[in-house]
């Protein structure tokens, strides 16, 4: 464990042997640097994964605004779980910084051992850290999850604890979150002086305060006010059969009650309709599965086409299905 305590006067920490730990301290060194950008990949969420400029100025205004929306003081207390190569491990450090946090900074594992920290005042993980650490969640008094969808299963368990706990939206492009929610709620809430739109595909357009640009995304959304939205799914998961467009995200939500399973709609190559519907299934057969049940909420052109099983499904270091990879293994 190492802790950088930014509400004292800060000490800069020794060298150590942990390649974690050599990736915090190159941050560091970069974000103290006469430089007045850190660089980061991308995960896509825009188009092709790539390297971007971010200007140090952004960074600082998106931390004050996430510590403005969850009343961060200066000496609360915050735990690095998340590698510093993406931006939301590098985000992490540039809060404890511009917001005086005392931030613990453990190794990134899909397990995180939270036994031996004292209560902790925020916390972002991923879905799958959540999952797999749900026992000593009650030590946290914000928990952010991000990084990919909260299942339907894990959502009912967070329900019964007494934290607060909220689901980010944002990518790279944004500086990680430009609109949160709880867990509880199903409209994302945009920070203090995002403003949103939609393109004509259906997609959100984000303006934030920190960037020129509009950043124009792929995720499809439907928008409730000028702070609101849903998101309904990605534009570039799109199934066109029959000449009718299907999100496979909308139909997963109607049938996840009935499916007890990680799973997903894609499709298959078919000379009538172009693009037939699939059902993929994470796990074997051998579970009470009933395909009438999906019958009776979907509507006609909806229903998969054919059922397939696929013992383990392919996913991000955060724990989001790898949708193309999925299929390739099917085929």
């Amino acid at each position: 464990m190492m802790l950088l305590d930014f509400s004292n006067e800060f000490e800069f920490p020794q060298s150590t042997g942990g390649i974690w730990q050599k990736e915090i301290l190159n941050f560091l060194n970069d974000w103290f640097s006469d430089k007045d950008f850190i660089l980061s990949k991308t995960s896509g969420s825009t188009g092709g994964p790539k390297e971007i400029r971010i200007p140090k100025s952004a960074m600082k205004m998106s931390a004050a605004m996430t510590g403005e929306f969850f009343n961060l003081k200066e000496g609360n207390s915050a735990l690095l779980c998340m590698p510093v190569n993406f931006i939301a491990g590098k985000m992490m450090i540039v809060r404890a910084i511009e917001l005086k946090l005392k931030l613990y900074c453990i190794q990134p594992k899909s397990e995180i051992n939270l036994s031996e920290f004292p209560v902790l005042d925020f916390v972002p993980m991923t879905p799958m850290q959540v999952e797999n650490s749900f026992e000593n969640l009650s030590k946290i008094k914000i928990l952010l999850i991000g990084g990919a969808p909260v299942s339907d299963e894990l959502r009912r368990k967070l329900s019964k604890l007494q934290i607060r706990i909220f689901e980010s939206y944002g990518m790279t492009e944004t500086i990680t979150h430009i609109a949160l929610k709880e867990i509880s709620d199903e409209w994302f809430s945009v920070l203090n002086k995002v403003k949103i739109q939609k393109d004509n595909r259906g997609c959100l357009v984000i303006k934030t305060p920190y960037f020129e640009e509009e950043i124009v995304t792929n995720d499809l959304v439907e928008i409730k006010n000028e702070t609101q939205f849903k998101w309904l799914g990605r534009f570039d998961n799109v199934i066109n059969s029959g000449g009718i467009k299907f999100s496979p995200e909308q139909i997963e939500a109607k049938i996840r009650p009935f499916i007890p399973k990680e799973f997903i709609i894609s499709s298959l190559p078919n000379n009538k309709l172009g693009q037939k519907l699939i059902l993929i299934i994470e796990g074997n057969p051998s579970f009470d599965f009933s395909h009438n049940e999906l019958v009776e909420v979907l509507d006609k052109y909806e229903i998969p086409k054919e059922t397939y099983f696929l013992e383990k499904f392919p996913r991000t270091e955060s724990g989001k299905i790898q949708r193309q990879k999925v299929l390739e293994l099917i085929k």
